[in-house]
């Protein structure tokens, strides 16, 4: 009996291990504002942010005024924010950009497939990556009280 308990628990755990190669990358496939298929790869040797974000996400609505003050203040050391939008009506995330226009970089997943190889849990979803292409951080959600954490992460890669 405790070695069937052991199995499924050893089964368990090996289940939530993802393989090395499963980590989102800057070659996920996207579409920019004129519908042509780019990667984020072009952004290598800069610290990139990643937002993923939607037209009904309410706490999309706290997190771009945010990115834009980002955007603002470091873009000149080398910070790069690109928000992906996960409408499949683009018209609605061209109504949600009227009220908050953003200052960096907007991508279009209509087909959420780059969502998926994220393996978002959650909206907004944001995923951070270092100089070298690697991801180092992700949150799920935004919380106006973590801002200054948020900030940090960002602060800290760029002196590297």
């Amino acid at each position: 009996m405790m070695r069937v308990v052991l199995s499924l628990i050893i089964l368990i755990m090996t289940s939530w291990v993802q393989p090395a190669n499963a980590a989102p990358s800057l070659s996920q496939s996207l579409q920019n504002a004129q519908g042509e298929n780019v990667t984020l790869e072009q952004y290598q040797g800069k610290v990139v942010y990643v937002d993923f974000w939607a037209s009904w996400c309410g706490p999309c609505r706290k997190s771009f005024p945010w990115m834009n003050a980002m955007h603002a203040k470091y873009a000149a050391q080398g910070l790069v924010i690109v928000a992906i939008n996960l409408d499949t009506d683009k018209a609605l995330a061209e109504e949600f950009l009227t009220k908050l226009p953003a200052e960096f970089k907007i991508y279009f997943d209509p087909e959420t497939k780059a969502a998926e190889a994220f393996d978002l849990q959650g909206m907004p979803s944001s995923y951070l990556f270092n100089k070298k292409g690697e991801l180092v951080q992700n949150h799920v959600g935004f919380f106006e009280e973590y801002a200054a954490q948020y900030e940090q992460e960002l602060v800290s890669l760029l002196k590297e």
